[in-house]
């Protein structure tokens, strides 16, 4: 199995085990790859026990993508950073990206700091958490 990289949206042939996917509904593929493209920016963001927050801004880059989340009044108005990698599933229907994380996990993540988010030495640190996160379960509901 590849190791986890908290900064890439899940490939859905890895999660099943394979190289690649097979061609047969590609007019559905086209539509998610059409729908991808759209800002996230405003779409509700829900835990695994709830929403936690919105979207206040996306990124797409290769290896690189995250979502910076607005928790407003549920943790005194702090931002997180979410590593694409945590997302499960996005419903532009209803404008709600679905993370595999519990309110809990994101709330005691490292804080989104707008100076230093983009170095290598934060990047880390919020990769570090998602990461060993994965190989700690969450405590029962």
């Amino acid at each position: 199995m590849q190791p986890f990289i908290p900064w890439a949206w899940r490939d859905p042939a890895m999660l099943l085990g394979r190289d690649r996917l097979p061609e047969e509904g590609r007019g559905e593929s086209i539509q998610a790859d059409e729908e991808a493209g759209a800002s996230l920016a405003g779409f509700h963001v829900e835990a695994t026990d709830g929403g936690i927050g919105s979207i206040d801004e996306a990124t797409h880059e290769v290896g690189e993508a995250y979502l910076v989340v607005d928790t407003g009044p549920w943790i005194f108005g702090r931002k997180v950073l979410l590593p694409a990698g945590t997302v499960q599933n996005v419903d532009h229907t209803e404008r709600k990206v679905y993370v595999d994380r519990t309110k809990d996990q994101i709330k005691n993540s490292p804080e989104y700091d707008k100076e230093t988010f983009g170095t290598p030495e934060y990047r880390e640190r919020v990769g570090t958490y998602y990461t060993d996160s994965y190989r700690v379960p969450p405590p029962p509901l």
